[in-house]
This record gives structure tokens, C-alpha cells and sequence, in this order.
């Protein structure tokens, strides 16, 4: 959790809200990305699907067997899914997202998902949390 929170500093220092994600296999890092919507011009560019895609690259294929994600903030209902469509084998998650969260709140995507990966939740979550408070404190 400790290089997705990093990456998170680095997505808050680049004006982008900070939200940090690593994957992981066999315990290397094959991945990790920040938010990067403005700076991409993408709606899509969450942590998580940047580095998913780029896991997927590295690896060579679109199915991310026995990786693990670890992620700073609960992830929405696009990244559920794609989550469960790359067949991340675990999720842990760091702060929840009552508002736009879709793994324990709102949709919840894993419930209705033909792939349900282990989800773990809380590590780091004070961290997380103070990331994204301190930055929307800012641009108040």
C-alpha cells in the first residue's frame, strides 16, 4: 500500500485527485499508475485502469491471474469492473467511498460480477483519507 499511496502523492502534486494503484504478482510490482483523467483528457484514466492496462502490457495478456491490486480509495463502478474483467485475484483498498464507491457501497459490482476477486479493505486508510481531504481542502 505504501508505493499506491506514493503514487497518490504524485497524482495530487500533478493537480489530479489523488488516488494512487499497484499491481501486484508473486510479490513484485508489475504496475502502478495515479488518477490522470485531466492530464490524458480521458474519463477513463483511474488509477486502477492505468494500471491494469499497463500490468496487462508487461505481462503480455488481458487476463491478470494470481495479481493482486491494491488501491488508495474504493473503487467505482468502471474499475469494478474492470477489476473483474482482468481477473485480479485481490483487491485491498484503502479508504472507503460511501458517494462513488462500487465494491461495499453503492452498486457494488463484485455481487453481480461472473468474477469476484478477494476484497480487503482499511490498509492505510487513515493515510488515503487525509490524502483526499487535504486536497479537496484546497480547492475550496
Amino acid at each position: 500500500m505504501a508505493q499506491a499511496l506514493q503514487a497518490a502523492r504524485e497524482g495530487g502534486a500533478a493537480g489530479e485527485v489523488p488516488v494512487g494503484a499497484v499491481v501486484v504478482r508473486d510479490g513484485l510490482v508489475i504496475a502502478a499508475a495515479h488518477n490522470a483523467p485531466r492530464a490524458r483528457q480521458d474519463p477513463t484514466a483511474h488509477a486502477e485502469i492505468l494500471a491494469i492496462r499497463a500490468a496487462a502490457v508487461a505481462l503480455g495478456q488481458d487476463r491478470l491471474d494470481g495479481c493482486e491490486l491494491w488501491v488508495t480509495l474504493e473503487p467505482c463502478a468502471m474499475c469494478a469492473g474492470a477489476i473483474a474483467h482482468a481477473r485480479i485475484a485481490r483487491l485491498t483498498y484503502a479508504a472507503p467511498d460511501p458517494k462513488g464507491g462500487a465494491v461495499t457501497h453503492g452498486a457494488r459490482v463484485f455481487d453481480h460480477a461472473l468474477h469476484r476477486p478477494e476484497v480487503v479493505s482499511g490498509i492505510g486508510e487513515n493515510e488515503a483519507a487525509a490524502l483526499l481531504r487535504e486536497f479537496f481542502a484546497r480547492r475550496r
